[in-house]
């Protein structure tokens, strides 16, 4: 039976659509839900700004997390297990919504939420923020208005049932993870299975990243987080090269050598990266630089570049003797 009834919130209306089971679930800091969700404008034709299902991923937000739609975490939280609801939300609780909703529609489409809002300047981050990139989400801010939400909860898990998101650990749990993750990538390494292996490295990567960013760049806490960071990378780097995937390599190499320009390790990566496609000169220039900064590695300069001298005179006999073939099948016709 459908039933309408106001939540002891202002300006907020809820409907049920369909019943859940059991009791209210019982939340604590930490606690994950898990719902699919429309979100519509309060119009006549009920137009559709978003769809989790359209989408193909259902939501996730963990309590007590400061999502940036704090509404939602109250609606989810007069919901049971199974039961759908339509909350209408007046507009002193969506005035967020256009920004949060950015966020999701980019990490649908497989893209980094944050986008555009790094190293940027104040004026760069001013134009981002009155320009979403998506036209209906700009009217949503420049007109904020009652939205509705159609909302199914499938599950709610405790702290402790789900293994935590990076983004939803305290400092401490990152900072504990980080060695966990990194021992796990070597293990997976030894065992070669690189692309689980840089997955590891890169989660850890990741949290070091998080922590970073609420420290002043090169004071002594940056730093600290940033001799963690290095050899994780590298680690990384290692991975992509055994995988064949070259330009993620010289991508994270470059990076790294913009702030650590003394590390050997990094240009010798990026070198064998240069060499696998074909940029000599470049491959050649780093592979020195290795050489000058850690005389103990010469001997694989010496041999990598043996390496390099004979794929590129294969190459290049192989690149005549095509140019030939086109030239005579040319001048036949």
């Amino acid at each position: 039976m459908e039933e309408t009834y106001l939540l002891n919130v202002e300006g907020v209306k809820k409907k049920i659509l369909h019943g859940g089971r059991g009791e209210l679930p019982k939340l604590q800091d930490g606690s994950k839900f898990t719902f699919h969700f429309q979100t519509l404008k309060d119009d006549f034709e009920r137009t559709v700004i978003d769809d989790s299902r359209e989408a193909g991923m259902p939501m996730e937000i963990i309590v007590g997390k400061m999502f940036k739609l704090e509404i939602w975490e109250m609606l989810l939280s007069s919901m049971r297990i199974g039961e759908v609801a339509e909350f209408w939300c007046d507009t002193i609780h969506t005035g967020m919504y256009a920004l949060v909703s950015r966020g999701m529609r980019r990490i649908a489409e497989g893209r980094d939420p944050l986008e555009g809002q790094k190293h940027r300047c104040g004026m760069g981050n001013m134009f981002d923020y009155h320009s979403t990139g998506y036209d209906d989400l700009d009217e949503l801010q420049r007109t904020p208005q009652p939205l509705i939400f159609i909302m199914e909860l499938f599950r709610v898990e405790d702290p402790s049932a789900y293994k935590r998101d990076t983004w939803a650990m305290s400092k401490e749990e990152k900072l504990a993870a980080v060695p966990v993750l990194h021992s796990e990538g070597n293990r997976l390494v030894l065992r070669r299975e690189f692309a689980q292996a840089a997955a590891k490295y890169q989660e850890a990567v990741i949290c070091l990243r998080n922590l970073q960013a609420k420290e002043k760049p090169w004071e002594d806490g940056w730093l600290k987080l940033e001799s963690l960071v290095t050899p994780l990378v590298l680690n990384y780097c290692q991975c992509q090269l055994e995988l064949g995937e070259y330009y993620e390599v010289l991508e994270h190499t470059t990076e790294l050598l913009q702030k650590h320009n003394d590390n050997a390790k990094a240009y010798f990566k990026r070198a064998k990266a240069h060499a696998a496609v074909w940029n000599e000169r470049e491959a050649r220039e780093d592979f020195q630089r290795v050489a000058h900064l850690d005389p103990s590695m010469a001997a694989a300069v010496k041999k990598e570049l043996k390496q390099l001298g004979e794929r590129m005179r294969k190459k290049h006999v192989e690149d005549r003797k095509r140019y030939q073939g086109l030239f005579q099948s040319s001048h036949g016709l």
